[in-house]
């Protein structure tokens, strides 16, 4: 053979190319690596948490403001519902200041339960608004002209201030009431947070958390309040609401 005889390679006998539209490559164990296109992440599902309040209680207020901060940082969506210190503790022996509280205590959730029997549900947030700055920030009285002012705020009847001094929603109060408390027992307050079938009393807070730390708290709380059996965590409030 002469010394000048080229020699020349067919790539197809050498076996197929890669095609050209493909990025990336396979290693040996046949896993793929390189420029591979990566899939979209799939949007979390929204997780609804059922929220029941009394306005006059100035830790629920504090913890529904939580709740509107966890909305901004975590898929959840909250529905609202009514609770009554009043009911709760209907009957029982109480100091004489703490029973004249509680006389006070049924103007507020009357009117927010015949406001949503009214216009609906949703009218619930905006209204527990409304009322629990004025009671909570303000430092308002329970007075008429407090109901009435927070129903105008909202767009509602001021005629509805009126059911402060009515039982004709009681029943549905007490129906309403009855729905939170039996998911966490008797010997608890307000608020009551429900998840599907895990419902808990609280949490307890002052201040409101803001931010990515009203998500970890939320995180936290779900952690430990799905775990079997777990019922308590518990220390001595050592100051009082802190409103901002």
């Amino acid at each position: 053979m002469s010394a000048d005889v080229a020699v020349s390679v067919d790539p197809v006998a050498d076996g197929p190319a890669a095609p050209a539209d493909r990025a990336g490559s396979v290693d040996a164990a046949g896993t793929a690596v390189g420029n591979v296109e990566a899939l979209p992440t799939p949007e979390p599902a929204v997780v609804d948490a059922d929220f029941w309040f009394d306005p006059l209680c100035p830790w629920a207020w504090l913890t529904s403001r939580w709740m509107l901060e966890v909305e901004k940082v975590r898929p959840v969506r909250t529905r609202w519902h009514v609770m009554s210190l009043a009911v709760l503790n209907d009957g029982r022996d109480m100091p004489e200041q703490y029973q004249e509280l509680m006389t006070q205590a049924w103007g507020p959730v009357r009117i927010c339960i015949a406001a949503a029997a009214t216009a609906g549900e949703e009218i619930l947030l905006p209204l527990y608004t409304a009322l629990g700055r004025r009671r909570h920030l303000e430092k308002a009285e329970l007075t008429e002209e407090t109901f009435v002012a927070a129903l105008e705020e909202v767009g509602l009847d001021p005629a509805l201030a009126a059911a402060a001094h009515s039982t004709e929603w009681d029943e549905r109060l007490r129906a309403s009431h009855s729905d939170g408390i039996g998911r966490v027992g008797m010997d608890v307050g307000t608020p009551v947070i429900a998840i599907g079938d895990n419902a808990f009393f609280g949490p307890v807070i002052t201040p409101t958390p803001r931010g990515e730390a009203a998500g970890r708290l939320w995180d936290g709380v779900l952690l430990v309040s799905e775990t079997p059996g777990f019922y308590e965590l518990k220390r001595s409030r050592e100051q009082g609401p802190i409103f901002d």
